[in-house]
């Protein structure tokens, strides 16, 4: 495929070569195109225009992978001997918990990647090629090294092209770059050391043209284009282990060397005891069942589905489960500025006209000094939005409630500033028809339109708009406040210009000429003196209110934010300073070219030092991500071109926009905010740590209830050299009766004071010396309750049976009240006793509904006391279970307050 060949006759940059040796390298013509039989030679040489997907594992494949884990090892292997020493009612239990471990490991796979695919659909199209002199349609992955492509408004760009013609031509690449703004195309070389966002010569696979026409030579296809290598990144940066995830490998690894040590030690312990073999390989059977937490992946799955239930109504979309908890866990926000912090629409912000200066802000219109300033009474003003209105090519579009710009994001802000200040613009066109237009082109950087003044005796005027100094050159007189002609100070006007630049704005200038009825047509020549300037706008796409609010409750929570963008600094730098992410004057931004020319050290020290990255590529993105992590950082990161993916699959947690996200970026993620706002990252963060806290929880609670079970067994062998509960029973417990309860705590509420709390450190282990203390002390009063119920059954009623089934619904009681104590249920009913708007927890009453109703099943159904070997109680054995059970409330209590799960 063509992933795997040469993109070209030569490996080479293309960006700052002529046009001639362009073409005299690439073998064609730009008049003539290739040959058709040239055409289909290269197509044989150099592959398809495509970039293709990893093979993907079959389900059965992905089944499979969940049978490997080290518990599960366990549990086959106890079922092997079960069935060995002759129980086979045993063996199957045992098998089809495994079998249901894995069932729910698959279920909670996501489906497979498929963001090297995506990239291949985002860059697909039919394009207009010169083959042979003639113009032909062909599909973009016909396309060869060589071929002269025909570009025009509306085309996505097929592959990686050097221009060898250009009119007007400007090209979406926010999806490779990050840059809102559409970028200005000449054919002209561009510096030898330009990076990708400054490479004006080039257009690159999957952009989009915006306005303008151009002709290109094909220097790149498929996999070898930048889109091609950016997947090939992709490849290469696997998505990493979240620190839940790396915290269960240990914890699990831990698990089965003390379980299969203990094991062995009871089978050697009954063998020395003179207990038959079988026996020995029953109770060792028994242990270590007991003590694999067999309902704990059900419950961390159930958990963590509750946090994407919960985080979708908050517009963040989880797309793979262990995202939720790594959330949590985050302690870097890498951001990128358009469209996430910023509202993803530029707005012009000041207005100089007239020797004044003007506000614009979006709840109070056009101010001066703090006073509403009226255009209508203010001519020098009037004229500068007049002129931003007439001299304007694009349109403005109300969709779902929003006002969206069609065409130059630059022109929609100069169309909504004449919104605010009460100008309609049918009825200016009406009244100032236009007549004749100079397209922008990036050599002259400015546009002009020649423009009827309706009324008798009213002369044609020119109107232009364009980079302030081609404006000002050509102008020799400016309005004064009231509107009349004055002296030109043009050195006044750049020092407002360059106020305006250092604060982030994007400055045009526009300016006026009043020409002749006769006047039909203009050129550039007609511009050149005589011109009057209006003023200058200083525009910006800005931030958004709700998310300078989370950048400050993100840095509260001990969350570090930094921006990454495809900007300009000046511009990241001004809207960093504005939500708070740096503080301006104080905090160094790095570009892409200052990173660039940096040892590994100075990068790692860039890194974790500076909070803002401005023109930056692909490469210094991911590897940006990876210093941090390096470091120990949690990293999320957000995104919305394809030039994101390589770090969005890098990042513990991958953030993509669902508005603006090309479909590799979503592809790439873990997560996808349905509203594009940073705000519902912190909102996620929360839900994160709720779910963390509430896995906490659930470890809290399970692994008392298998220490119990575990030292029951222990002590039956050592004391009376019998098996307190067989391995069937702890099954139920583990599987049914646990899982019943411990399911609950997956709905606990989160706590206000999550926010504040710093994040959970990536090095803390999942069981810390505070739990495994909590853990101790609850299983031995479960062992003391368990062991002291079943050999008082077993000396007043000599039935072992009956003992066994006391002992199971002890251990049940236990953990019942146990579950009270650490769940929100009472807590929340004495609070809502207090203030009745406070919302009861009462999902662990559903529980523990369901689990006596099992329970019941389980002692006094004939079937399933023949499956599991129990015996019905009577009322009173029943109530003995329950206060033998409750007392586990004493401890239970105190420790709550002195050893608290957090």
């Amino acid at each position: 495929m063509s992933g795997e060949k040469a993109s070209g006759p030569e490996k080479m940059n293309w960006h700052d070569v002529s046009v001639k040796e362009v073409v005299e390298k690439m073998g064609t013509d730009i008049s003539e195109g290739l040959s058709r039989e040239e055409a289909e030679n290269r197509i044989k040489e150099y592959g398809a225009n495509e970039i293709t997907g990893e093979k993907v594992k079959s389900k059965f494949m992905k089944l499979l992978d969940n049978f490997k884990q080290p518990l599960i090892y366990i549990l086959l292997i106890a079922a092997a001997v079960s069935f060995f020493i002759g129980e086979r009612v045993d063996a199957a239990v045992i098998c089809g918990v495994a079998f249901i471990n894995a069932i729910i490991g698959f279920i909670q796979e996501q489906k497979a990647e498929r963001a090297i695919s995506a990239l291949a659909k985002s860059v697909v199209t039919e394009i207009r090629v010169i083959r042979e002199g003639d113009t032909v349609k062909v599909s973009s992955k016909g396309l060869v090294p060589g071929d002269i492509v025909l570009l025009s408004a509306g085309d996505k760009v097929p592959a990686d092209m050097r221009l060898v013609e250009a009119r007007d031509l400007d090209i979406n690449e926010s999806s490779l770059t990050g840059e809102s703004v559409p970028v200005h195309k000449s054919p002209e070389p561009a510096d030898k050391d330009a990076i990708i966002g400054d490479q004006a010569s080039m257009c690159f696979a999957g952009t989009l043209v915006t306005r303008g026409t151009g002709k290109g030579v094909v220097t790149a296809t498929g996999s070898e284009t930048e889109t091609g290598r950016i997947s090939r990144m992709m490849e290469e940066s696997r998505g990493l282990e979240t620190p839940l995830t790396r915290k269960i490998q240990v914890f699990s690894r831990t698990l089965i060397y003390v379980i299969m040590a203990t094991a062995g030690l009871v089978f050697i312990l009954a063998y020395l005891k003179g207990i038959p073999w079988i026996q020995g390989f029953k109770a060792a059977v028994a242990l270590a069942v007991s003590a694999i937490p067999e309902g704990l992946p059900a419950a961390i799955t159930v958990t963590l589905a509750i946090g994407v239930s919960r985080m979708a109504k908050r517009h963040a979309i989880i797309r793979k489960l262990p995202a939720v908890e790594a959330l949590g866990s985050t302690t870097v926000i890498c951001s990128d500025k358009t469209g996430t912090l910023t509202q993803n629409r530029m707005k012009v912000r000041r207005v100089n006209a007239g020797g004044g200066s003007y506000e614009v802000k979006d709840d109070h219109g056009i101010t001066r000094d703090g006073q509403e300033a009226d255009p209508e009474q203010l001519p020098a003003l009037r004229e500068c939005i007049l002129a931003g209105v007439l001299c304007n090519d694009s349109h403005l579009e109300e969709r779902k409630g929003e006002t969206e710009t069609v065409g130059d994001p630059t022109e929609g802000a100069l169309l909504m500033l004449s919104g605010k200040a009460g100008f309609d613009r049918k009825k200016a066109e009406k009244q100032y028809p236009r007549i004749d237009t100079l397209p922008f082109e990036s050599e002259k950087r400015y546009m002009a339109t020649l423009n009827e003044v309706k009324g008798e005796g009213a002369d044609n005027a020119i109107y232009m708009k364009g980079a302030l100094e081609a404006v000002l050159e050509r102008c020799d007189r400016a309005l004064d406040a009231k509107g009349n002609k004055t002296g030109l100070r043009a050195d006044e006007e750049k020092e407002k210009a360059s106020l305006m630049s250092k604060s982030g704005l994007r400055v045009l200038g526009l300016a006026k000429k009043t020409v002749g009825k006769q006047t039909k047509t203009i050129d550039d020549g007609d511009l050149d003196s005589g011109m009057v300037f209006l003023g200058s706008v200083g525009m910006i796409d800005p931030p958004r209110p709700e998310a300078v609010e989370a950048v400050k409750a993100a840095h509260e929570a001990g969350i570090k934010v930094k921006m990454i963008t495809g900007d300009h600094a000046q511009t990241a730098q001004a809207i960093a300073g504005q939500m708070g992410i740096i503080v301006e004057g104080r905090d160094k931004v790095y570009t892409g070219r200052d990173l660039s020319g940096m040892s590994d050290s100075e990068f790692d020290s860039a890194a974790m030092e500076s909070n803002v990255f401005a023109r930056v590529s692909p490469e210094h993105k991911l590897r940006l991500v990876r210093s941090l992590q390096a470091a120990k950082e949690i990293v999320a990161v957000t995104g919305d071109g394809v030039n994101d993916s390589p770090a969005l699959q890098q990042a513990d947690i991958g953030v993509a926009m669902g508005k603006m996200g090309t479909e590799a970026a979503k592809e790439a993620s873990d997560m996808v905010l349905t509203d594009d706002n940073f705000s519902s990252i912190e909102a996620a963060v929360e839900e994160g740590r709720t779910v963390y806290s509430n896995l906490l929880k659930t470890i809290g609670f399970i692994l008392p209830v298998n220490g119990g079970e575990s030292l029951t067994i222990l002590a039956g062998l050592l004391f009376i050299a019998v098996i307190p509960i067989l391995p069937v029973q702890i099954l139920w417990i583990n599987m049914v009766s646990s899982v019943a309860l411990m399911l609950t705590l997956a709905f606990e509420p989160g706590q206000k004071e999550e926010m504040k709390r710093p994040p959970h450190s990536p090095e803390k282990k999942l069981l810390t010396k505070s739990l495994i203390a909590r853990i101790i002390v609850v299983s031995i009063y479960n062992l003391i309750a368990t062991f002291g119920m079943f050999k008082f059954m077993l000396i007043t009623t000599d039935n072992v049976e009956l003992s066994r089934t006391v002992a199971v619904n002890t251990l049940v009681a236990a953990e019942t009240f146990y579950l009270l104590s650490i769940s929100r249920f009472i807590p929340s009913i004495v609070g809502y006793l207090r203030d009745r708007t406070v919302k009861i927890a009462y999902v662990p009453a559903i529980g523990i509904f369901c689990m006596a109703l099992g329970q019941y099943v389980f002692t006094q159904w004939a079937p399933m006391n023949a499956i599991f070997h129990t015996h019905p109680l009577s009322l009173a054995q029943a109530a003995y279970c329950v206060v033998a059970g409750f007392f586990v409330l004493v401890p239970a209590l105190a420790l709550k307050r002195y050893l608290p799960i957090k």
